[in-house]
């Protein structure tokens, strides 16, 4: 029986010198020229399979996923249909889901009125005010004057009076008051007058037109929520989730359908601290699905730059080995189309580079 003594491995170049090692201490224990010869060529086979090994290099592990897209709910209101399943797939305009839609139809009537009424004010506003309002104000200055008249002439009647002391001067007190009051009344129904004959500010009507714009928005923005609780895929895709059912009431801006979009699919790994500075953006990759023969063509298209699990400034020794980026690597087009349209998204992946 020959022993071989096998000494300890470091590295690749300690593995070639444990090989050598074994092949001496084979020839040497059976001391033939035919033990060396047969040494040497199994150190052949050796060294060619540690070749392929250091070929294949380290993998990274992580999962296949597709780009993900959510639709979300327009308004709280109930799901009344659902004309889609999960795992169909869609192209884009097809309908998805339908939410009850009386209470925002209700909303968008009470703002068209709004509007409406806006619209009427400020055409009311440009126009002017009518004729017979103008002709009004024109009969209450008439009689304000002549009612000015009538005070003032009351009020000269009794001065004379007044000072001889025929009358009492509280009298004469109040005939100037009325006087006075009559002047004033005479006065604002001519300065009513002038403001309708002026017609309307520009003031006036630019804030008529800006009331009217704001009540138009509103309506725009209700309509479209009204149209959007007709669901629709928003793109192409296959939908992967559908989180609320006939009848459920989701809050707004909850997912309703979830969708997986886009031409192919692409691996999300982690990138040890030994791969990180073997692998950059644009590289080419083999990737590999576990539980299915044959690989993919790849190309990494982004690697995160911060680091996960610990942080940088924490890290001595040892620790460095830890530390994990971020990495997607895409299915590049020259995998045939069909075969990544089938690709499930969440599969376990296996990348070299």
């Amino acid at each position: 029986m020959i022993r071989i003594d096998i000494p300890q491995v470091r590295g690749s170049h300690d593995t070639e010198a444990c090989l050598c090692a074994c092949m001496d201490s084979a020839a040497n224990a059976h001391g033939s020229a035919a033990a060396r010869t047969s040494g040497r060529w199994w150190l052949a086979g050796m060294l060619a399979l540690l070749a392929g090994c250091q070929a294949a290099g380290e993998p990274a592990l992580g999962t296949l996923e597709w780009d993900r897209i959510s639709v979300p709910a327009p308004a709280m209101e109930q799901i009344v249909a659902v004309h889609v399943r999960e795992g169909q797939r869609v192209s884009a305009g097809t309908p998805l889901l339908q939410l009850e839609p009386t209470r925002t139809a209700a909303q968008l009537q009470a703002l068209q009125a709004q509007s409406r009424q806006a619209a009427q004010a400020l055409e009311e506003l440009q126009r002017g005010p009518r004729p017979e309002t103008i002709a009004q104000a024109r009969a209450n200055l008439a009689a304000a004057r002549a009612q000015a008249a009538t005070a003032a002439a009351y009020y000269a009647r009794l001065q004379p009076l007044g000072r001889q002391q025929l009358v009492a001067a509280a009298d004469v007190d109040t005939a100037r008051a009325a006087a006075g009051n009559a002047q004033g009344l005479m006065h604002a129904a001519e300065q009513a007058l002038l403001v309708l004959e002026h017609g309307s500010r520009a003031e006036d009507i630019a804030q008529g037109e800006a009331a009217l714009r704001a009540v138009q928005a509103q309506v725009e923005g209700q309509t479209v929520t009204l149209q959007k609780l007709d669901l629709v895929a928003p793109r192409a895709g296959r939908i992967d989730a559908l989180p609320y059912r006939l009848g459920d009431q989701a809050p707004v801006g909850a997912p309703l359908v979830v969708m997986l979009v886009g031409e192919r699919p692409y691996a999300r790994v982690y990138l040890p601290q030994s791969l990180r500075l073997k692998v950059s953006v644009g590289q080419a990759a083999r990737i590999q699905l576990q539980g299915r023969e044959g690989t993919f063509a790849g190309r990494v298209r982004s690697i995160r730059s911060d680091p996960d699990f610990t942080p940088y400034y924490a890290l001595s020794g040892a620790d460095v080995s830890r530390l994990s980026w971020l990495a997607e690597i895409e299915l590049t087009a020259d995998n045939a189309a069909a075969r990544m349209a089938q690709l499930p998204a969440g599969v376990p992946v296996q990348v070299v580079f």
